[in-house]
Order: C-alpha cells, then structure tokens, then sequence
C-alpha cells in the first residue's frame, strides 16, 4: 500500500512526541458538567481539565494529585448516565481535526481527533467523495467514543470501516497505536469496557473507507424509505439523509429532551429460548445472527411491558421509541436509573430475557 501522510506532529512510526507540543494545563474545581451530557442531569465534577494535545495528557499523568484521582473520560456525552457527582477528574476530549493520511487502490484512510463530532465528521467523509460511514449518520457524541461503544445503526457498525486508533496509556504513559484485531469488537462492545477501561484514553481515530463502494440496504426500514421517496440507485448522500430523516422520526432531539439515546442493547438468545418465545408470542421481534442465535427487539418488549410514553416523575420513556429513556426536566440520574431498572425487572418476568444498559452509568 502507498501511503500518504498527512502533517502530524508524529514521528515515522506513528507515535506522537508530546516534547513538539506545548501545553498550558488548567484544572477547574466544582464544575457543572450539566451542558456536557445530553441527558442534561446536573451533576459536578470535582476536578476538571480540558484536553487538547497529548502533552496534556503526559502532564495530567506526570502530575502526583492528578494522576491519583479516579478518571472519567468524557467526549460528547452521549452515552452517559450521570447518577451523582463525581468525585475525581474528568477529562473532557476537545482535539480537533480531520484529514486523509493514505489512500491505496482499495481504500482510503481517513484520520479524526477524538474531540470531532461524529455527525460532522461523516458528513465531511461524505463532502470529500469518500463513502462508506453514511448509515451511522446522525448517531450523536464524538469520534473517540465511537469505538468504545462499536456503535451501530441501519445494517452497519463502526468495526467494519475501522482502521487504526491512536491511545494514551496512563499506566505507562505512553502513546500506542491499536489495529481492528487490537480493539476486540463486539456487539456495542470493545476492549475499552473491560482491559482499557479506566486506563487508556483514545486520541484518534482512523477509518478505512472502500474505493467500491456499495450501498448498504439490508436494513429493511431503511430501503423503504429510499423507496418511499422513489430512490432506485441511492448515492451514499441519499442514504445518509435517509438516515436522516428516520432518525429524526423516531427518536427525540437531545437539544429539545435530555437523553442518550437507545437505553438498552437488543438481547442476544439462543435458538431454543427464540422458539419458546416465538411459540408464546407469535408477533415477537427478532433477527436471525450469523452464528445462530436470535437478537431480539427490547423496545418490542418493552412496549408490550406498558412503557412507551410512560413517566415515572420527570424521567419517561419517549412516546415514539421505547428503546429511549428521557429527561422531562429536572430529573435526576438516579430518577432515570430507578425508571430504568423497572423496566428491566418488567421485561425479566414478562420475556425472561435480562436487558443490558448501552449508556455508562457513574
């Protein structure tokens, strides 16, 4: 492969050299971190920093009170679930930046900052005639907390298109550089939930976009609107606005009412427990997987639990998408916390299947 590269303040390997960049580190006390989720929960933080450069992070684990406190990474705050104060550091991801750094016959390779909006940042791969990352338009948060979630909608996930990340590890200070095989990705899972959480904090992102591309249709609901709108042979800008506009259907503006979007992950069953389910519920929900078992719709259940529109004091669930937990105002992380776990225990002795939590619940 012929690569390009980009100006990076790198060396030839790939690391970054935190001695090439300056950094003024300022910590704040006390700080509201209530326009930094979109749940809007008003929750503080006790020590708060600002992260640019690298170097910021070589500062923050070189110095002795910083480097102490519990670390609470924190990109869009899109998948956050704040339940009280916090206590420690939080360090909010606000580098910048996007390019191409290589390109073969095959592919491109296309580098964000973990700070970028990863709405925009598709919609920039989309404006340079770079396909590929058009069904996961709109998906709310950051580049650098796309990963970690191995986030996913419309028939695509972020794992088919990742290339490469870049990470700082606070438990040896260093800068290294993680391959797809590297990442362990899962359904709404990675290595950054389990053996790097709380350890490593991602800087970039690289993707790997493809020179022929073909459109992703297999989600039905999608192809129907392309349909609708009498779309034959969608470009990649067809599909990502009609992305678009489901998505602005079904599921409430963070900007109007505080959430996180979907609450809970789909539940993943076997073959057996599916046709039992199937046989007592003939309009159950559910997708056949690859290697056999059956994901099932968990807003399907809920919805036959009774929640979709329901509150529980200001926290409810959206009257369009059960999946979806809101913020009605002035609610507490614990207020939807407590919603969340009762529907749960609704689904569990309605469906005896247990629902996971997508947000991280602090």
């Amino acid at each position: 492969m012929a690569w390009i590269l980009a100006e990076k303040i790198r060396p030839a390997g790939g690391r970054y050299n935190p001695a090439l960049m300056k950094t003024a580190l300022t910590r704040r006390h006390d700080v509201s971190l209530r326009e930094l989720n979109t749940f809007g929960i008003d929750a503080h933080a006790h020590t708060f920093v600002s992260v640019k450069t690298v170097a910021d992070l070589e500062a923050i684990a070189a110095d002795p009170q910083l480097s102490a406190l519990p670390r609470l990474i924190l990109g869009g705050g899109s998948n956050l679930l704040l339940t009280k104060d916090f206590s420690g550091l939080v360090l909010h991801m606000v580098n910048t930046g996007r390019m191409v750094v290589g390109e073969s016959e095959q592919q491109v390779i296309v580098r964000a900052e973990a700070g970028e909006n990863w709405h925009e940042f598709v919609q920039w791969t989309l404006a340079q005639g770079l396909p590929g990352l058009e069904n996961l338009s709109l998906i709310p948060g950051s580049v650098g907390a796309a990963p970690i979630q191995n986030i996913g909608a419309y028939g695509s996930e972020l794992a088919e298109f990742f290339h490469s990340l870049t990470l700082f590890d606070f438990a040896t200070r260093e800068t290294r550089v993680l391959s797809r095989e590297n990442c362990n990705f899962g359904y709404r899972d990675s290595i950054f939930k389990h053996a790097l959480r709380d350890r490593a904090v991602i800087i970039d992102v690289s993707f790997a976009l493809p020179r022929q591309w073909h459109p992703n249709l297999r989600y039905a609901e999608l192809a129907a609107e392309l349909a609708a709108h009498s779309v034959s042979d969608p470009t990649a800008q067809d599909i990502a606005d009609a992305v678009i506009a489901i998505r602005r259907r079904k599921l409430p503006d963070p900007a109007q009412i505080g959430n996180a979007g979907s609450f809970f992950k789909n539940p993943v069953v076997s073959q057996a427990q599916h046709a039992q389910l199937l046989a007592k519920y003939p309009q159950l929900v559910s997708y056949a997987q690859a290697d056999g078992s059956v994901k099932l719709a968990a807003g399907w259940m809920i919805d036959q639990c009774g929640w979709k529109g329901r509150s529980v004091g200001a926290a409810g669930v959206h009257d369009r998408q059960a999946l979806v937990l809101v913020n009605r105002g002035g609610a507490a992380g614990s207020d939807v916390l407590a919603l969340a776990t009762k529907i749960v225990e609704d689904v569990r002795t309605r469906f005896g299947v247990s629902l996971e939590t997508e947000p991280v619940i602090v």
